[in-house]
């Protein structure tokens, strides 16, 4: 009697054990079926390129407005009314190495410090706006639009495709 439970529940549990698994090969047929025929409708399907003759609309560029001073007198002079800001830290010690980095790579950089104390690094200034958004936009497309976004941000810590414009108060 003994070995008749014995087998019995010996009997169950293997039944149960292999009864419950999935059959994964049964799953990843179908599964690269299915893959397979998405593939071929997209390389039957003719691909058509079709060109919008409308341009682009014009892009609305941030303009915020500040009083802002110089950090270092050596700046004074090339700080204007319009500047494009490629960052915003509250550290100087940051903000002088993100300054010098720029300056590696053969941009003229101006710190300046707004009157809560955050450090704005300048790439360009000038006496108007058009100016001003003009290299925002070359700046933008010079190093965003070419994908290098994850190259910059790894390598200064700053995201550009967040450029803005500084308007500077008196």
């Amino acid at each position: 009697m003994k070995r008749f439970h014995f087998a019995l529940v010996l009997a169950a549990l293997v039944v149960l054990g292999t009864s419950c698994k999935p059959k994964q090969s049964a799953y990843k047929q179908v599964y690269e079926a299915a893959k397979e025929k998405e593939m071929q409708q997209t390389a039957s399907q003719p691909t058509t390129v079709v060109k919008d003759a409308t341009p682009l609309p014009p892009v609305e560029v941030s303009v915020r407005k500040e009083k802002v001073e110089p950090v270092y007198p050596t700046d004074a002079a090339g700080l204007k009314n319009f500047s494009v800001v490629i960052a915003s830290l509250s550290v100087k010690l940051n903000a002088e190495s993100l300054k010098t980095r720029m300056e590696n790579e053969g941009h003229q950089v101006i710190l300046a410090q707004n009157e809560q104390g955050m450090y704005r690094v300048i790439v360009a200034s000038y006496d108007t706006k058009e100016e001003a958004v003009a290299k925002r936009e070359e700046i933008y497309s010079t190093y965003a639009a070419k994908g290098d976004t994850e190259y910059l941000r790894s390598t200064y810590g700053v995201p550009f495709n967040d450029l803005w414009i500084l308007e500077r108060q008196y």
